[in-house]
């Protein structure tokens, strides 16, 4: 018996306009009705994913930043936290600048009002885009290496498929165990995106975590998601479900792929064939 649902939401829950179909809403209450928990993990910051799922009127738990801050929604209340280590992330940006990348970094200062470091302009090219032109939650510093921030949780670079997978790469031969990092690449700003976070952080392991406090065994987990960041999940999970349109990574480690894609509501209709509702 299943009773733990974990959802990703870019690619999965949401649609390619970045919203929640009627279909999956529906859904989502008809599972909390039924005495599911639902939970959201998702690659995105705790801010923007209580944002997009501001439609939900239930309290919610969010694994945001790949797992790496989990926070209660009605409360804000901090569940999990995994931070990076300073003298690691420094490492880890020398390394980004000998080959002329430019990071973002994620940092968990929501209370503060901010949760995005930069160092360049927002718009500057080497972000790829990957800030929108509206963006406020950030803070702006001149210098990476001169910061004493305690509270990283992760670092982005965004560029070609080649440049991300490459520096991948280089950093799991060079420093490994030290970083826990994928490439995303069922994306829409980019070609591809690298994230390097905790060695301990992913959505799996928080989730993990989280079902054990809840006294949920892993085989009574069902999770469904697109992307490289949901393949542990994935692979996991009492049930592991990848979406029509998922990386092939995803469907190659997947129980069940969806027949219907992340704009045709695909986790309803596989959701529902699957519990029966």
């Amino acid at each position: 018996m299943y009773k733990l649902i974990a959802m990703d939401l870019d690619g999965t829950l949401l649609d390619d306009k970045k919203e929640i179909s009627k279909e999956n809403l529906k859904l989502i209450y008809e599972l909390i009705d039924a005495g599911y928990e639902v939970v959201i993990a998702t690659g995105r910051r705790y801010w923007s994913a209580k944002q997009l799922t501001k439609d939900i009127k239930r309290p919610l738990v969010i694994l945001a930043n790949n797992g790496n801050i989990v926070r209660e929604t009605k409360s804000d209340e901090i569940i999990l936290k995994r931070y990076l280590n300073l003298e690691d992330f420094k490492i880890l940006i020398k390394e980004g600048r000998q080959r002329g990348l430019y990071p973002i970094v994620y940092v968990d200062n929501y209370e503060k009002g901010y949760d995005i470091i930069i160092e360049m302009d927002k718009g500057h090219k080497g972000y790829n885009n990957y800030i929108s032109k509206d963006e406020k939650r950030y803070r702006k510093v001149e210098d990476y290496l001169e910061i004493s921030e305690s509270k990283i949780l992760a670092v982005i670079y965004s560029g070609s498929k080649e440049d991300m997978k490459s520096f991948y790469f280089y950093i799991n031969e060079k420093y490994p165990n030290k970083y826990s990092s994928h490439v995303m690449e069922n994306i829409q700003i980019a070609e591809a995106l690298l994230e390097i976070m905790h060695p301990m952080g992913s959505k799996w392991y928080s989730l993990q975590e989280y079902a054990k406090k809840r006294k949920i065994l892993e085989s009574e987990i069902i999770v469904i998601g697109d992307d490289n960041n949901d393949v542990q999940m994935i692979k996991n999970a009492g049930c592991g479900i990848a979406m029509k349109n998922a990386t092939e990574g995803a469907k190659n480690i997947a129980d069940i792929i969806t027949e219907k894609d992340n704009n045709d509501s695909g986790v309803a209709f596989e959701l529902r064939r699957i519990l029966n509702l």
